[in-house]
């Protein structure tokens, strides 16, 4: 990967930055309408409106339907976490709510398409591996350490209702009941709900994935690759295994980049240096960086999202130490560094088709969702507070 020094050459660094970022998005825009298409039709038949109920206590059989019912809603890391306090409000479990937004944004359809796409099937699997045992690990953390002092104090703090981001999306539940699956995905209703998450899922996530693609631009084109061999201990294999998953998180909390819009830059990582368990923790980390730590703080309140971060970091660290020496003993660790969305150019091959064919379901999806009053629903979205938090919007515009 060759880099440009940005004192030297301000101009042609920039350039050189902002053609990565670019080049990447080409290579994982199928990807994601694809992923964003399939989260939707999930969504769009899966309803919220049950989850607290499903969700009363930590037994396996409640963190199992968490683990569910997450993995079947939408990875922005923000609505995940305002989704997980209305669960929690509402009566439902607090470890279990924990859990539901660790799937929401680590168990997801998405995530697994961009991630086989930009860095191979390897890290989509260490994903899927590694996100339930983060998940156990946490729940082992909480039987040990979590009182009902801590629940108490999250519960009292939460009712207060301080808004974070995304409130509207965690309120909002257009999901079809009526019916089979299919009935429900090609009924009139259905297509709509579909058009509308669609929609929505972009809505809350083009931020972070724009956010992180100019990251990942700007470090593949400005950092030398001996910089990242020397920050991830590269010539210290053992260390580096160990180093990894340790830093990965900090590095995430950093970022301030969460949900998918990690991965690019999860990917610029990976050629720099990191270790397979250290790009897992990386991703893991969508749920600690910053700005949600901060939502912590509003939602729970200082104490409770301090201890929160300390156990979600301890829980990835724990969960990406063991899918790095695991998938080192079974093999599965890819022997070349070569995530190809940093050395993307944009010519005419499978990946152009795929984007004009995604595109043009995308036109499809967009002339309904302004057909079936939309733009209301965003509204309502980003402003919940105006609308009474309407927790459910129905489809009655034909």
């Amino acid at each position: 990967m060759n880099t440009v020094n940005l004192f030297a050459n301000p101009i042609d660094a920039i350039g050189h930055a902002l053609g990565l970022a670019f080049a990447m998005f080409w290579e994982i825009l199928w990807a994601l309408l694809l992923g964003f298409t399939l989260s939707a039709i999930v969504q769009a038949v899966v309803s919220k409106s049950e989850m607290s109920r499903l969700l009363p206590d930590d037994s396996p059989k409640s963190i199992a339907i968490a683990c569910g019912l997450g993995a079947a809603s939408s990875s922005c890391s923000y609505a995940a976490v305002a989704l997980a306090r209305s669960i929690f409000r509402k009566g439902g479990n607090f470890t279990a709510a924990m859990a539901f937004q660790f799937a929401s944004t680590n168990l997801v359809i998405e995530l697994g398409i961009i991630l086989a796409v930009l860095m191979g099937w390897q890290f989509t699997l260490a994903e899927f591996v590694g996100g339930p045992l983060m998940i156990v690990l946490l729940v082992v953390l909480f039987r040990f350490f979590l009182t009902p002092r801590i629940v108490e104090a999250a519960r009292r703090q939460a009712n207060r209702g301080l808004q974070g981001r995304m409130e509207g999306h965690a309120d909002m539940d257009m999901s079809v009941s009526a019916g089979s699956i299919w009935q429900r995905i090609f009924s009139f209703e259905g297509r709509t709900a579909i058009s509308h998450f669609f929609v929505m899922d972009w809505a809350s996530l083009w931020q972070d994935i724009l956010v992180g693609l100019l990251i990942a631009g700007a470090l593949g084109a400005w950092v030398p690759q001996n910089f990242w061999q020397a920050f991830f201990l590269t010539n210290h294999p053992l260390w580096a295994k160990i180093w990894g998953p340790i830093v990965g998180p900090i590095v995430g909390i950093l970022s301030f980049v969460c949900s998918i819009g990690n991965v690019p830059l999860a990917a610029v990582l990976w050629n720099g240096g990191i270790s397979f368990g250290g790009v897992v923790a990386f991703i893991f980390a969508d749920l600690i960086v910053l700005p949600i730590l901060d939502i912590y703080r509003k939602y729970y309140g200082r104490k409770v999202s301090i201890f929160l971060l300390v156990t979600f970091y301890a829980a990835m660290v724990g969960a990406a130490l063991v899918v790095e020496f695991v998938f080192q003993v079974l093999r599965l660790v890819p022997s070349e560094r070569s995530a190809q969305i940093v050395e993307a150019a944009i010519t005419f091959n499978y990946t152009t088709v795929l984007n004009i064919l995604f595109l043009l379901l995308t036109a499809l999806l967009l002339v309904r969702f302004f057909k079936t009053g939309g733009l209301d629903m965003l509204h309502m979205m980003n402003h919940p507070d105006e609308t009474g938090g309407h927790g459910a919007h129905h489809h009655n515009h034909h």
